[in-house]
């Protein structure tokens, strides 16, 4: 590319000027004006018809089962059947609580051709919040792996709505273990319930608009259990289009173009390091990948070494998901003795991410670029991305929303629906971040006042407080949620501080996050005891963990004597409380 590299204005407009790919209209969606892309495929059914594009092209990879393309498409197409044979309508819930197998791809696509909404469930959840998820959703199939069918049986009872249990097993290679026959639920094999594949097979053929419920990922707030976050077919594709966007746009800026050692453009192949019951696992990897063609391999279980390994034998283009895991494979022992040569993408969001990163990947991957993004389960997962140069001289941005997003700077006692014209704005203006767009979901499943506190008008309340530049990139200052993020998940602090109430010996309690070294953030309780009461950390511990999944569990208690600081209104003055523990710990270490 000769003269002066493109600016990120340049490029967006060159992109998006009538007839390009990128093109962009305004449309009404849920009642609300607003940028669309213009040629985005209709719904998921078009995504898996172009990914039969990609025929003898790895789709999948699990240890040593491969599929196609083309085997994956037959499967799904049959899968499709199966489920509408057994009384799956467009609308109903299938779930799907697994950890990453090649049968958690195929039931979430065959799921969302016939039109169902696929709702997938954290599979780290205990046993109570996994059936919490099924009962509030109303599923009525729920494809599960044998580990989370063992916790799920006993209440099987307890889930009126549930007709058909489908068990993946960990091993195909053996016969999946169903346990005893249950008196009204179905439980039955994956490789028996799917039958024979046809060579020729196609889905069932079901009108699906561009504005049906496609998913339902669980995420919580401030206030009681999780809520179904129900997510459209335009989302999800809008989602897509900016993936992609945001990465031609980076190519047409830098003008380089990953090419293999025979001058050709080098296939992509993905490590999954990140669940798919995640919207940035299912939302930005495998709906992605499936459009590109490219190879996704799983893994049974994240472990750095292993992952060095699988990318040195799958020769993996791109792998990331979380600061995190981009942390634990650079700061392997062996890291230099593994041929990481073929990595030209680490890219990740999800949780902040240390400044020194970007730095620290470019030295250990010459052929790579780091890249960083931003977005929320309500927002389909991704709206700002950024890479290459940008990254490198904005190490503390997310990048810029795409064309289709808008955003705004909104502050603290704002009481509108929708921002004003008179708002301050300036690259030091500080406040809650809000986002408009066709990513943005329509709401909450059977949620309708938390749906209408948190989406007013078209727009979302983030709850991040933020900054925006003046080259439009954005800046996540702080959380004004009660949100904690411990390597990629999202620990919802009142929910674990519930627990802890139950407690018979507490009498006051928050939940915090701290910082740690390669979890991000990690879940302190800060505990004060009834007058009398004498009780150990460990014990507080055992107690969240009879409730709640491992990743919610607090690794570090601390015990007060004093109230906890609150304000006027009486609420607990968190941050406060945090930088008091912070301080604390770097006086004692």
């Amino acid at each position: 590319m000769s003269g002066a590299p493109l600016s990120i204005a340049e490029a967006t407009a060159q992109m998006t000027a009538p007839g390009q790919m990128y093109e962009i209209e305004r449309a009404v969606v849920n009642g609300a004006q607003m940028s669309v892309w213009k040629h985005a495929p209709d719904n998921l059914r078009v995504v898996l018809e172009m990914s039969l594009g990609h025929g003898s092209n790895d789709a999948l990879v699990y240890e040593d089962r491969r599929y196609t393309y083309s085997e994956h498409y037959r499967i799904v197409a049959s899968l499709a059947h199966r489920l509408v044979d057994h009384g799956v309508v467009k609308g109903d819930r299938v779930a799907i609580a697994a950890r990453n197998l090649p049968e958690w791809a195929m039931a979430f696509w065959a799921g969302v051709v016939i039109g169902a909404v696929v709702v997938p469930i954290n599979a780290w959840w205990s046993t109570e919040e996994l059936t919490y998820g099924l009962a509030d959703s109303g599923a009525s199939v729920l494809f599960v792996d044998e580990e989370r069918l063992e916790r799920l049986r006993p209440q099987f009872d307890a889930l009126p709505e549930l007709a058909t249990v489908i068990v993946i097993a960990e091993d195909p290679r053996r016969l999946v273990s169903l346990g005893a026959p249950h008196a009204r639920i179905r439980v039955v094999g994956f490789a028996e319930f799917l039958g024979a594949v046809p060579t020729d097979g196609v889905p069932p053929d079901v009108a699906i608009g561009r504005d049906d419920d496609a998913t339902m990922f669980y995420t919580s707030g401030t206030t009681g259990h999780p809520k179904g976050a129900v997510g459209t077919h335009r989302n999800l594709v809008t989602n897509l289009m900016g993936v992609f966007f945001s990465g031609q746009r980076a190519s047409l800026r830098s003008g380089v173009v990953s090419l293999d050692a025979h001058g050709n453009p080098r296939p992509n192949a993905l490590l999954l390091s990140v669940p798919l019951f995640h919207a940035t696992g299912c939302l930005a990897v495998l709906i992605t990948n499936a459009a590109a063609g490219g190879k996704l391999v799983m893994m049974h279980h994240f472990e750095a070494g292993l992952a060095l390994a699988v990318i040195e034998r799958e020769q993996i283009t791109s792998f990331g998901g979380v600061p995190t895991i981009a942390m634990q494979v650079l700061d392997h022992p062996h890291f230099t003795s593994f041929d990481t040569s073929s990595v030209t993408s680490v890219a990740y969001g999800g949780a902040p991410a240390p400044p020194d990163l970007v730095r620290r990947i470019r030295a250990a991957f010459p052929n790579a670029q780091a890249s960083n993004g931003y977005g929320l389960t309500e927002t389909s997962a991704g709206v700002c991305f950024i890479s290459g140069p940008d990254y490198v001289a904005k190490p503390t941005s997310c990048g810029p929303p795409v064309p289709v997003c808008e955003v705004a700077i909104v502050p603290e006692e704002f009481d509108g629906d929708e921002p004003t014209n008179d708002l301050a704005r300036g690259p030091d203006v500080l406040g809650e971040l809000w986002i408009k767009g066709p990513m943005v979901i329509r709401g909450y499943w059977n949620r309708p006042e938390s749906t209408a506190t948190s989406f007013t008008k078209g727009w979302l309340h983030t709850g991040d407080v933020a900054r925006i530049d003046e080259e439009g990139f954005v800046y996540i200052v702080d959380r004004a949620k009660d949100m904690i993020i411990r390597g990629g998940e999202n620990v919802y602090s009142v929910i674990v501080e519930a627990v802890i109430f139950d407690h018979p010996d507490v009498a006051d309690c928050a939940v915090v996050g701290i910082p740690h070294a390669t979890m991000g953030e990690e879940v302190a309780a800060v505990i004060v005891l009834r007058p009398g009461r004498v009780v150990e950390a460990e014990e507080i511990v055992r107690h969240v963990a009879l409730h709640l999944a491992r990743y919610e569990v607090p690794t570090r208690v601390f015990f007060r004597s004093s109230a906890l600081p609150r304000n006027p209104q009486g609420k607990v003055l968190k941050r406060e409380l945090r930088d008091s523990l912070v301080e604390s710990m770097e006086r004692t270490a």
